[in-house]
């Protein structure tokens, strides 16, 4: 009998798994490339148009998986919806993080692996969507400084940017080391500071795995723990110390969320 549980576990996974991953290539190509094409051609707001366009695909992507894995349940704070013109920091436990933003917030900008701009048609996306190369050393420098130049502007018009200032998934959920270069940005473009907290979603697709978890009963949660106004123009003022505050936010909240 376990073994029987065990089979149709596996079968139900990828069928499941499948399914979505079928949308998430052809649903792109069949369904979203023509807009995507249309908006390069006609639209005065490339960038704006790109950015509505993956947060609805991605939107699209979480209904899917809702409807397929109703096991899983979801509680979004409301008020995250409603932030604008920030710079908002996460916590990062799954490939589905990054993704989950996107269909969260319809203007927002975020930091992408520079190996992700050299991909064809990919990196095109990427590019008129607004996105930022992560290192600053490579043939994207300038992409890169051209990009966080403008940010000021682009919080100012309501736009976010969302960054997961570890730099890397969370194998174990345990907060690691937060990269002081996007904390750089933060004091450059002064903007309030969203800290939220991803929980859950490792549990739906499990680091290092290729199949969604379809078959166990979770609960995945994004919640906002502070919003922090740093005194940006205070001689007093620490990236370090700011760091230090998202780290222990963060890290409480890991510890009370520990089974």
């Amino acid at each position: 009998m376990a073994g029987f549980r065990k089979y149709s576990k596996l079968v139900g996974d990828l069928f499941v798994t499948l399914l979505i991953w079928t949308y998430f290539t052809l649903g792109y190509i069949i369904l979203f490339s023509t807009l995507y094409v249309a908006a390069y051609l006609f639209s005065k707001d490339r960038e704006r148009s790109f950015q509505r366009l993956n947060h609805k695909f991605y939107k699209g992507f979480f209904f899917l998986i809702r409807m397929l894995i109703p096991g899983h349940k979801w509680r979004i704070d409301d008020e995250i919806l409603a932030i604008r013109s920030s710079f908002i920091v996460s916590n990062h436990v799954s490939y589905l993080d990054p993704l989950l933003l996107i269909s969260l917030f319809e203007r927002h900008k975020t930091i992408v692996k520079s190996s992700f701009f050299k991909v064809p048609i990919f990196s095109l996306v990427l590019k008129l969507s607004g996105y930022i190369p992560s290192a600053s050393g490579d043939k994207f420098s300038g992409l890169r400084l051209e990009r966080i130049g403008a940010m000021d502007d682009y919080l100012a018009s309501g736009g976010n940017l969302f960054v997961f200032p570890e730099g890397t998934r969370s194998r174990d959920g345990a907060i690691g080391t937060l990269n002081k270069g996007t904390f750089k940005i933060a004091r450059l473009c002064r903007p309030s500071i969203k800290v939220l907290f991803i929980h859950n979603t490792d549990k739906l697709f499990p680091p290092g795995k290729f199949l969604f978890n379809t078959c166990v009963s979770n609960t995945i949660t994004v919640k906002q723990l502070a919003s922090i106004e740093p005194d940006y123009q205070s001689d007093t003022f620490s990236i370090t110390e700011l760091m230090s505050q998202v780290h222990t936010l963060l890290n409480t909240q890991t510890a009370s969320e520990a089974p």
